[in-house]
């Protein structure tokens, strides 16, 4: 398979000596973490990942780690833009808009984000571009077999309690990283949809027990072998912690998963 990771020196220096860990430095020093590092319960048929603490008391919160976009963004920065074609706002972002109506194969993940501001306090209005690779590993508008999908991308806006889901699939491993979902938050819908001025451009990770699970199904043979290669400490962009950006998990392959964050950004 030619066309699916996310090493690109370029795109991918600059922002991983950027990442900041000062609060795991500083050993908790009377700072509040938006999402501390999950435990995790497992039965045959369903999973549930709990964070072991996740507050939002009006203590000063820390930012998500900025990360790297990758090769395959779709925002415009690296080729073709997704953010400014009609449609692109939509919660469930299964099936590609436009010309093609073709839907993503896998197992149903809804994704819950909630955003805050670092007092703690809901950020209403933000905006959340998201997208991922499909079962295959590949990207859509980028990757040979689905260059003409944009499908598993979109865009959605915060209510007033900061709150916003996408319905999508569990994305695939691709060699070289842990299963991962990319996301840009913006400050207003208005501005996602031009393209403009983001707040943050950031990743959520997958839990390794939901993962074999997911993998376990018709579909995801190949996953089985690449995460099989990786690990969180060797993976590119989480090998320096995961604390903030390690998703809550819930559901079963059956009726699907939910993968909930709850994380601040600047302003």
């Amino acid at each position: 398979m030619t066309d699916n990771h996310d090493r690109g020196l370029q795109f991918d220096l600059a922002t991983l000596i950027g990442r900041r860990r000062a609060l795991s430095l500083l050993g908790g020093a009377g700072l509040t973490l938006v999402a501390c590092a999950p435990s995790t319960t497992t039965t045959a048929s369903s999973t549930t990942t709990t964070p072991s603490t996740s507050t939002a008391d009006g203590s000063p919160l820390e930012a998500i780690p900025e990360e790297t976009a990758g090769p395959y963004p779709g925002d415009g920065s690296n080729g073709p833009n997704a953010l400014t074609q009609s449609g692109i706002v939509r919660q469930d972002i299964r099936s590609s808009f436009g010309s093609s109506t073709r839907t993503a194969e896998g197992v149903q993940l809804t994704v819950e984000l909630t955003v805050q501001k670092e007092d703690g306090k809901p950020y209403a209005g933000a905006a959340v571009y998201l997208w991922h690779c499909d079962i295959n590993g590949d990207y859509s508008m980028y990757s040979d077999r689905v260059k003409n999908e944009n499908f598993l991308r979109g865009v959605q806006e915060a209510d007033a309690s900061g709150k916003l889901k996408f319905v999508s699939v569990f994305p695939g491993a691709y060699s070289g990283r842990w299963p991962h979902i990319h996301f840009e938050v913006y400050p207003s819908l208005a501005e996602a949809t031009k393209a403009g001025n983001k707040i943050t451009t950031s990743q959520l990770a997958l839990p390794e027990t939901t993962c074999k699970e997911v993998y376990g199904t018709t579909g995801y043979t190949q996953s089985v072998q690449n995460m099989a290669r990786t690990s969180l400490k060797q993976d590119m962009v989480f090998r320096d912690g995961v604390d903030h950006q390690m998703a809550t998990m819930s559901g079963n392959v059956g009726s699907g998963y939910t993968a909930s964050l709850v994380f601040a950004v600047e302003g």
